[in-house]
């Protein structure tokens, strides 16, 4: 059982990273190709942007508190831990992107709002979630021990 347990990161950091690419870039461009008005595709891709962005945080949160817990087991406390900016990133800019750009981008057109403007910081943030995750699996996926022939 202990090796699930010093692997389950890996896991998470692969999910993560895994379901943000399947949803960016494949379920949200599918929608508005099989919706085809992006007057209704568009609430449908928020939602998933929801789903993903509040993943993207309890992931993170996930795996800062098990970076504590290791420092807290190691006896090198002080060390500092080379993910803890790339999850705090990530973690920010999910929430910045469903509190701060989603609604902006729901409401651009009534509203009279740049869409172009809010579309592309939206996809900033979420590119930034993407490289992100992808910066922790890396991490994580190192190699730390030579294989067992």
């Amino acid at each position: 059982m202990q090796p699930f347990f010093d692997r389950w990161p890996l896991l998470v950091a692969a999910l993560w990273w895994g379901g943000l690419s399947a949803l960016s870039f494949v379920a949200v461009p599918m929608a508005f190709g099989v919706i085809g008005n992006p007057a209704l595709a568009g609430p449908y891709a928020a939602k998933l942007f929801q789903v993903q962005a509040w993943a993207s945080v309890v992931m993170a949160l996930c795996l800062i508190m098990w970076g504590r817990l290791q420092r807290l087991k190691s006896a090198e406390v002080t060390a500092r831990w080379v993910l803890l900016p790339w999850l705090l990133l990530a973690a920010l800019a999910a929430l910045l992107q469903e509190h701060g750009v989603a609604e902006r981008i729901l409401t651009a057109r009534t509203s009279g709002g740049d869409l172009r403007f809010w579309h592309t910081l939206g996809s900033a943030l979420v590119l930034l979630q993407w490289l992100c995750a992808l910066r922790v699996l890396w991490w994580f996926a190192r190699r730390t021990e030579t294989p067992a022939v």
